[in-house]
């Protein structure tokens, strides 16, 4: 994964945000507002097989990463959820350290449990998940090894 060119999939702000990031080493960028981590998150496209690089709120339990799929509260799961549903292998940066991992979606007993440490961090995903019909998958992204 690591020697494919990654394209960055989101646009505006949150593109500029990946940039600072890559192009720090993770010392700008990892902390997008205080108390409020980010890391970045690159899959595999599903149709065209290229590597696309988000930014993504995240929590800890033990040894993973929580990321939610929130797609702000819209009907659809976001394009990067879709992405590790087909090819569950992605690289992860969390501030300076990038590694490999391995994506899986939490069960609805885990979910139960993991919602209040991602909502901890980031309050809003609860506004986000009263706009939507669907179920807001929690991920859990286990490194590599």
């Amino acid at each position: 994964m690591a020697d494919q060119q990654v394209t960055d999939s989101p646009q505006g702000w949150v593109a500029d945000h990946i940039r600072r990031y890559v192009e720090t080493g993770g010392v700008d960028g990892h902390e997008w507002k205080p108390g409020v981590p980010t890391l970045l998150l690159t899959t595999t496209g599903r149709r065209s097989g290229q590597l696309r690089r988000t930014a993504l709120i995240y929590a800890r339990d033990g040894g993973s990463y929580l990321v939610v799929a929130s797609n702000g509260g819209a009907p659809a799961h976001p394009s990067w959820y879709r992405n590790l549903t087909a090819n569950p292998a992605v690289r992860v940066q969390v501030g300076p350290q990038e590694f490999d991992a391995r994506a899986r979606t939490a069960s609805a007993d885990e979910r139960i449990r993991l919602w209040p440490l991602v909502t901890a961090v980031w309050p809003q995903y609860d506004d986000y998940q009263a706009r939507t019909d669907r179920e807001i998958p929690v991920v859990v992204l286990t490194p590599a090894g």
